[in-house]
Parts: C-alpha cells; sequence; structure tokens
C-alpha cells in the first residue's frame, strides 16, 4: 500500500479505484517541492499496483491545484542559478511524463480552480470531469515564464487543437467550465456537488474495463503523435493481434454469446 505524506492516497478493494487527493486547501493546493516528487513517485508506482485498474485525482476544499506555491516554490527559486533551475523544471516535467506512462486510466475530478501546473496536471490525464465553477488557465505568461511548460505546448494542441492552444498558452487567460467543455478541454460538466460522484463513476466504469487493452491504447495514444501513419498501422495491428490472444478477448465473446456483462481481468 502507498503512503505518500504530502496528499491523501487512498484504494477501493471493491471497484480497483485509486484515489489522490491534493490536501492543502488553505493554499488551493498549491504544489511544493515534496509534492511533486511525492507525485511522480506515486504515478510510477502505480504501475506495479495489482489492486488498482483506474486513478482518480482531485482537490481538497474548492480548488483542483493552483499551481506551484508562491511562497514554498517560486520564492525559494528567485536567486537561484540556471542549473537549480533546470533541476527543478525537469522535476515538474516528470510528474507530467509518469502520469502519461502510468498504465491505468487517469481521471481528474476538477472540483475548483485550476490554474499553472494544476492546469497541465490536468491536461495530463486521461479524463476531465469539472465542476460547472472550475476554471481553468495556463498562468505561465502571466508570471512571465513560456506557456510551454511541463508539456503544455505538446499536450494542448492535441486537445483543443494548435490554434485555440496558442491562444491559452499566449495570454494565459482563464477559461471558464462552458467554454473548456466547448473547445474539448474539458470531457464533462456538471454542478459542483456531483463532480467527484461523477468522476468516480468513470473511474469505476474504466476499471471495469480490459486493462491490458486499455492500457496499450494509452500507450498508443503516446507513441502515436510521432509517427507517421505507416509506423502507426504497422504498430496497431502488431499490439491488436496481442490483444487478441488475451483471456478478455475470450471473455468479451463468451459475454456476447452467453447475453451478459463480461467480466475483464
Amino acid at each position: 500500500m502507498l503512503e505518500p505524506n504530502s496528499f491523501l492516497y487512498e484504494v477501493d478493494a471493491d471497484t480497483k479505484v485509486a484515489t489522490i487527493t491534493l490536501n492543502r486547501p488553505d493554499r488551493l493546493n498549491a504544489l511544493t517541492f515534496e509534492v511533486y516528487g511525492e507525485l511522480t513517485d506515486v504515478f510510477q508506482a502505480l504501475n506495479y499496483e495489482e489492486d488498482v485498474r483506474s486513478v482518480m485525482i482531485t482537490g481538497a476544499g474548492r480548488a483542483f491545484c493552483s499551481g506551484g506555491d508562491v511562497e514554498d516554490i517560486i520564492g525559494e527559486l528567485l536567486d537561484e542559478p540556471y542549473e537549480v533551475l533546470v533541476e527543478f523544471t525537469r522535476l515538474t516535467c516528470a510528474l507530467i511524463l509518469a502520469i502519461r506512462e502510468c498504465r491505468y486510466p487517469v481521471v481528474a475530478a476538477l472540483n475548483g480552480t485550476v490554474a499553472g501546473a494544476g492546469a497541465v496536471i490536468a491536461a495530463a490525464c486521461d479524463f476531465r470531469v469539472a465542476a460547472d465553477t472550475a476554471k481553468i488557465a495556463f498562468l505561465f505568461p502571466k508570471v512571465g515564464l513560456s506557456g510551454a511548460d511541463m508539456g503544455a505546448s505538446w499536450l494542448l494542441p492535441r486537445l483543443v487543437g494548435a490554434s485555440r492552444a496558442a491562444e491559452i498558452l499566449m495570454l494565459g487567460d482563464f477559461v471558464d467550465a462552458k467554454r473548456a467543455l466547448e473547445i474539448g478541454l474539458y470531457h464533462r460538466v456538471v454542478p459542483v456537488a456531483d463532480t467527484v460522484k461523477e468522476a468516480r463513476s468513470l473511474a469505476e466504469r474504466l476499471a471495469r474495463g480490459p486493462s491490458f487493452a486499455l492500457a496499450v491504447t494509452k500507450d498508443m495514444l503516446n507513441r502515436e503523435a510521432s509517427m507517421d501513419l505507416r509506423s502507426a498501422l504497422d504498430a496497431e495491428a502488431e499490439i491488436q493481434a496481442a490483444c487478441m490472444l488475451g483471456a478478455n478477448f475470450r471473455e468479451a465473446h463468451a459475454a456476447f454469446t452467453e447475453k451478459r456483462e463480461p467480466r475483464f481481468e
């Protein structure tokens, strides 16, 4: 059982959904060096957790995550040399890579404000279920930094298109939930009281799915972004054939013939 110190973590033994809750509500769940490190460690370790089949990440209180803590991170970095700053930015990027390479589907329950690094974390998740109050901003230009931070310029165009990504990353303005849903940044928008419930329902549905096949799908979405069509087709042909050898393919057929819901491994 994973036991991080800087946020809450629990696994529902029945549904096999792991829940990560950022737990600094008094600071709008702003990230610290410790939170960055532990989140990365947990997402990497999840690949070896056999009692987990999907992940939900959310925030305590009225925000999902407001980005890096102004005092604990930004203030600490102002007078550091380039080498130290690169070490930090690589730490932040490692978290995004860990989320994208986590073999389980990751659902973000955006219960409130989503800003800066919090916005990139949300973008790195596979699904985003947001409260109708959950405005989002990639704030980096507002503080004199590049919008190309933590992989945002790789992730965002794939979610909303290059034109909208340029607008969001260069202006740094907040996007309200309605607009975020319209442009494809959010998958679902619900009343704030229903956010976690709706996200958990989605995570549970994914947990009941064919884990290997979902892991393959996530991996191919990552890998095919840099492939040409011929390479992508070759890769999909090979991996789909491998899926056809698995027990879940047979279980799906058996469930269809027996007129019941499949029970995937």
